[in-house]
């Protein structure tokens, strides 16, 4: 058994096929020897604690993932509360629109019912006024006319008893008038 590792036999199966044989080294076939060296390998990674820094990372790493979901949460939630928050004031303010519209248009109903009111006032007072006017003209023709017509009567009357009425004329009305008043 000069050297084993080298040494390559060639059997002949009865079929005709050939089968080689594998080489050992130490005893040990090439797939015994991959087996110890990735036993060795990882007694290596054992020793120097690289699946304790691995799984250090991945829990740092989870630990970070989970701090940035919380924060996610929490950013969540105060976008869902300011977005109730905004809704709320919109609905306010959509209220507070229609309130101030109504408000408006019962400000617009009442100054044109007190414009209607006034405009009927003045045209009231106008009409007063006018027919006030109007009536104080009248008495005043009236007077004036009657002024006239008594003035005019006045002449008239004193051309008439100058002309009618002499002393004589006189003192028999006198005398009739005073006998009117001894019956």
């Amino acid at each position: 058994m000069a050297n084993a590792a080298e040494t390559t036999a060639t059997v002949e199966q009865p079929h005709g096929s050939e089968h080689e044989v594998e080489p050992t080294a130490l005893g040990l076939t090439p797939g015994m020897w991959v087996a110890a060296a990735m036993l060795v390998f990882l007694l290596i990674l054992v020793v120097k604690k690289v699946p304790g820094a691995i799984v250090g990372g991945l829990d740092k790493q989870i630990a970070a993932i989970r701090q940035q979901l919380d924060e996610a949460k929490v950013l969540r939630a105060e976008a869902e509360k300011l977005r109730a928050e905004y809704a709320a004031k919109i609905a306010n303010a959509e209220k507070d629109a229609a309130a101030m519209l109504e408000h408006a248009r019962h400000e617009a109903d009442l100054i044109v019912a007190k414009a209607s009111q006034d405009t009927a006032d003045v045209i009231a007072r106008r009409e007063k006024m006018a027919a006030d006017k109007i009536g104080a003209a009248e008495r005043a023709a009236v007077d004036d006319l009657r002024a006239k017509v008594a003035s005019a009567a006045a002449a008239a009357a004193g051309q008439l008893i100058a002309a009618n009425h002499g002393a004589n004329a006189d003192k028999a009305l006198v005398d009739g008038a005073i006998a009117g008043l001894s019956h």
